[in-house]
């Protein structure tokens, strides 16, 4: 017994010695710094037996191979292995299945003689160059074994295409089609707040010349609202361009004009790069900007208890209705986000008879900073004030309709009343806009969603519908130059999966068009007499007692109907200017009309002393209660917390050793 036990130690003791302990981390092996074997092992051609590799163009293949794997078993335990098995999920399917043939190619070359056959650095840097921004879109570094220069090889080297008979096929599929226009190819399926952001960032990428995305805060819970822009020159405005902004999402549980912001965003990309010449034409001249998700906490619980409702275990008939309704409509806070701005309404309502009393740009009363502010409702507060917006839509759901402010009725206590702005007629002819251009909101059918607004064709005033206070709408008209509308997209606010493409259908066009009547009234720059733009001019139009103010540079827009109007520009300091101007009826965009004004000297204004002055309109979180929503999360030693991305755990929970060369450092 004791000599087997011997042979036993001995047989084991000369396995340890054959396999020494690894001494050399991976990532210094891969770079070439040292090796963690004691001789180099001879290269050897053997069957190609790896799982998401068998569909290669050849059958044998060696190791080690060129990334220092000793056998099949070692190779398919590796990171690399691994990535190539969920790159389709990770990238949503796109660059697939080219990365993982190319990555085949590197792990499992071809063999031909007991050589190595490389595959070529030309197919893989035009890989790099199709599917670079599908790895930046999900916070991925390109995979350390794509790198073109060190494990691809030249022509005259005698390397091999791994994409020839996917090409092949591609062609061959393509010849039989019949010849047709490219088109937009869109996924009408919901998407989760990681899958959104995912595709925000994708897109951003793919379309980095017209598009940028970026963050304008946190939600309660932490999670980004991220908004995307599209224009010719991205991540600044420039003169005479105007701004739009879409919103969605604003009740977490109004989901449908989430998905049709998403779909848009692809949209506008994919069509840009086919030359769409409508869309070239608005990303080209406007900067459009959209908020696809304003609650995506509400969300998150929305479609949660919508999964559940689906599940025949858990849910009865009239679940899903029912959370329709109730369940995500607010914040992580229970805040109705749409009752949470503001309320300048009554403000304006108080002061509306004074003649002295400016009813544009309303400052922020700073008792409303002493109540509950949402994350959500501070960071959309801070980007309408940051950006020179001209107009806005809000998509809703619940009901078939466009309202128009105000949302808060003249009267405190009438619910429903009549209560228009200055600029009813502009809201109005907005509305009518969108509403003519959808497939069915103006139709005078009565036997549908809506049709209680089959006589107004669709459209309606705010407050005649139902009235509250708090709305971002009248926040956007009373405080800004934006005027926003509020578009209800239809009777079920979490339609199913198969109603999303009929939806995008019905209103794509709409979108379009709402974008497109940006570039209506009259556009500018007031100046001085040596030509530089003056900031915070107020642009009058008589009859309508509503102004709007100058941008950095000097430039203004001005929405109005066509027909005669008299405009008057001033500033502090400067001299008043009007001139009489007509917009023709035929007028398919904005009417230019520049102001010169002469300093002169400043008179005290007793008014100044009496009433709000614009100059109260900076007063922001005057006492810095709300700022942190806005600060980077620390951690205990001060330093900024560094969290790992969302798809890190498809490896520090397999096992093996975590691919730090997949995180991308700044």
């Amino acid at each position: 017994m004791h000599l087997g036990l011997l042979v036993l130690f001995l047989s084991l003791t000369k396995s340890c010695w054959c396999a020494p302990q690894q001494t050399c981390h991976p990532g210094d092996e891969f770079l070439g710094r040292c090796s963690n074997s004691f001789f180099e092992e001879k290269p050897t051609c053997t069957e190609l037996n790896l799982g998401y590799c068998n569909d290669m163009e050849y059958s044998r293949t060696i190791f080690p191979n060129i990334l220092g794997h000793r056998s099949r078993t070692e190779a398919e335990s590796g990171a690399e292995y691994l990535l190539l098995s969920v790159i389709h999920g990770l990238l949503n399917g796109e660059c697939s299945p080219e990365i993982r043939l190319v990555g085949c190619s590197v792990l499992a070359s071809p063999c031909q003689d007991n050589k190595m056959i490389k595959p070529c650095r030309s197919t893989c840097e035009a890989l790099r160059r199709d599917c670079a921004h599908a790895f930046e879109a999900i916070d991925m570094a390109w995979p350390y074994f794509l790198d073109c220069d060190r494990f691809f090889a030249g022509s005259e080297e005698g390397c091999f295409d791994p994409l020839t008979g996917l090409k092949a096929r591609q062609e061959l599929a393509m010849s039989s089609l019949s010849p047709e226009e490219p088109s937009t190819i869109i996924q009408f399926t919901y998407t989760s707040n990681a899958q959104m952001y995912s595709l925000l960032k994708r897109t951003a990428a793919k379309c980095s010349h017209i598009s940028h995305v970026y963050s304008i805060g946190r939600s309660t819970e932490g999670r980004d609202l991220l908004v995307i822009e599209f224009t010719s020159n991205p991540g600044q405005h420039e003169l005479l361009e105007p701004e739009i902004k879409l919103v969605g999402n604003m009740h977490g549980n109004e989901v449908l004009g989430r998905q049709l912001l998403i779909y848009l965003v692809q949209y506008l990309c994919s069509e840009y790069i086919l030359g769409n010449q409508r869309v070239q034409t608005i990303i080209n001249t406007t900067r459009i900007h959209i908020l696809a998700s304003m609650n995506p906490d509400g969300y998150e619980l929305a479609a949660s208890e919508v999964e559940d409702n689906n599940d025949p275990e858990l849910s009865n008939q009239e679940g899903h209705l029912l959370n329709g309704w109730t369940n995500g409509r607010t914040n992580a806070q229970s805040l109705d986000l749409n009752r949470n701005f503001p309320d300048l309404t009554s403000i304006f309502y108080r002061n509306r008879r004074s003649r002295h009393y400016r009813i544009d740009h309303i400052p922020i009363p700073d008792a409303y900073w002493f109540g509950k502010v949402a994350p959500e409702t501070y960071a959309v507060m801070k980007w309408i004030r940051s950006l020179p917006f001209v107009q806005s839509a809000s998509l809703h759901g619940g009901e078939l309709v466009v309202s128009y402010p105000f949302d808060f009725s003249r009267h405190p206590h009438e619910e429903r009343m009549f209560s228009p702005t200055p600029d009813e007629q502009v809201l109005k002819q907005l509305a009518r806009t969108y509403a003519d251009a959808h497939a069915t909101m103006s139709n005078n059918d009565t036997d549908r969603c809506g049709a209680s607004f089959y006589r107004t064709r669709g459209i309606i005033n705010g407050a005649l519908w139902y009235s509250f206070a708090g709305g971002m709408s009248d926040f956007n008209y009373l405080h800004t130059n934006c005027l926003e509308i509020t578009v209800e997209l239809g009777c079920d606010k979490f339609p199913s999966e198969s109603e999303l493409y009929p939806e995008w259908k019905n209103n794509k066009e709409a979108l379009l068009s709402f974008l497109e009547s940006v570039h209506r009234g009259i556009k500018g720059v007031v100046k001085d007499v040596d030509g530089n733009g003056i900031k915070g001019a107020t642009i009058s139009v008589r009859g309508i007692r509503k102004d709007v103010t100058t941008a950095e540079d000097g430039d203004y827009w001005r929405l109005l109907n066509p027909g005669t109007h008299i405009m008057t520009a001033t500033a502090k300091g400067y001299s008043r200017v009007s001139k009489r101007i007509y917009l023709p009826y035929n007028m398919n965009k904005a009417g230019r009309v520049d102001f010169v004004l002469e300093k002169v000297p400043v008179e005290p204004d007793f008014d100044d002393h009496l009433f709000p002055t614009v100059d109260s309109w900076d007063r922001f979180d005057p006492y810095n209660q709300f700022e942190r929503y806005g600060e980077p999360d620390l951690s205990e030693g001060g330093i900024e917390r560094e969290e790992k991305p969302w798809w890190w755990n498809y490896f520090s929970q397999s096992g093996i050793s975590p691919p730090n060369w997949l995180l991308r450092t700044v």
